[in-house]
């Protein structure tokens, strides 16, 4: 799964204005198949802007350096 940086959620949104152009023309001419594909790629672009929104909310989490344990001295022999 892609993860989309937070500074291009208005890009997201550039591009729905663009589908929902595309949209309107495909139902004017009658293109079915075309109506089908931006309807599919509508929805998984509202999902992936809504997720990324979301993300951008939470901060980070600090899961620090995982460390070594020494190794006994009855392994050495």
């Amino acid at each position: 799964m892609i993860n989309i940086n937070p500074k291009m959620l208005p890009r997201l949104d550039e591009i729905e204005v663009d589908l929902l152009a595309r949209q309107a023309r495909a139902e004017a001419e009658g293109w079915l198949g075309e109506i089908e594909g931006i309807d599919l790629t509508l929805s998984f672009l509202r999902q992936k802007r809504d997720l990324t929104r979301r993300l951008a909310r939470v901060a980070p989490v600090d899961l620090g350096i995982p460390g070594i344990a020494p190794r006994s001295a009855a392994r050495r022999e």
